[in-house]
């Protein structure tokens, strides 16, 4: 009778499944699509991913509590937002089930949803900084265009110093090397918080997938130090590597993983 039970109950999450979307198989045939699907599910699902992001924000934290350096500029930390303090699994997969990868015009409707739920352990950190008088600035590559859903998600969650003055939006290029320099001459800066190296330092600016190996070992004791890495297997730059960062269709970022994937 149990398994009877548990074969029903699983037919009939199947069968809702495909009148959302039609049929999984359907939506897409592509590795790359049906990776994102995949990992975003791994994202949403799994202890061990929300196990990581709390062990960086515990690590944050503890680094937070052991910093001692004396210096006349006020104390600040600088967060990247999307897949560190905002979770955009669900953009994901919804375009994953219609067969499709990252569009601006759809990722411009989800980001005006303001829909964004919280990283695991960044609202509790955040609030803590802010607690010892440290100023949060939010760097990130979302527009202008985005800068009220953006601020209407941060303040949802009442996370710390959500307003235009601390959200620092891309203007002209994607690096954040500039933005982060115009903190760090105000603010001594204790903490960098990120899922992407960009987020880091312009060492790894669009930056080959061989040199972005060789610089995170030149860089190895700023992580988990200064560096505080959230995990993102979803997006970011190092698909761009692997890509060489051109504008591959689908179909072309499918046959460069068949060909550059590790394999016996």
């Amino acid at each position: 009778m149990t398994r009877l039970y548990y074969f029903t109950l699983l037919l009939c999450v199947a069968c809702t499944a495909s009148k959302r979307t039609g049929s999984f198989e359907s939506a897409s045939s592509s590795i790359v699509i049906n990776g994102k699907l995949f990992s975003s599910v791994y994202q949403q699902k799994a202890a061990e991913y929300k196990a990581l992001c709390f062990q960086a924000y515990n690590i944050a934290r503890l680094r937070l509590d052991q910093y001692t350096t004396p210096s006349a500029k006020p104390r600040a930390i600088i967060t990247d937002i999307d897949e560190t303090v905002l979770d955009n699994s669900d953009y994901a997969v919804h375009q994953a089930l219609q067969g499709k990868d990252y569009e601006p015009e759809s990722w411009y409707e989800w980001t005006s949803r303001a829909a964004g739920d919280t990283v695991p352990g960044a609202p509790g950190f955040l609030n803590y900084a802010a607690s010892k008088g440290i100023t949060v600035f939010y760097i990130t590559n979302r527009d202008e265009r985005e800068r009220a859903g953006t601020l209407q998600n941060l303040a949802k969650y009442h996370l710390p110093n959500a307003d235009n003055e601390h959200l620092i939006l891309r203007q002209t290029i994607s690096s954040k090397e500039e933005r982060r320099q115009k903190v760090l001459n105000d603010y001594d800066v204790i903490l960098f918080i990120g899922d992407n190296l960009a987020d880091f330092s312009a060492l790894f600016d669009k930056k080959a997938f061989v040199e972005r190996e060789q610089n995170t070992r030149i860089t190895a004791a700023q992580f988990g130090n200064r560096f505080i890495v959230l995990p993102n297997p979803v997006y970011g730059d190092w698909e761009g590597a692997l890509f060489n960062y051109n504008r591959y269709t689908t179909a072309q970022k499918d046959s460069a993983l068949k060909v550059s994937a590790r394999h016996y």
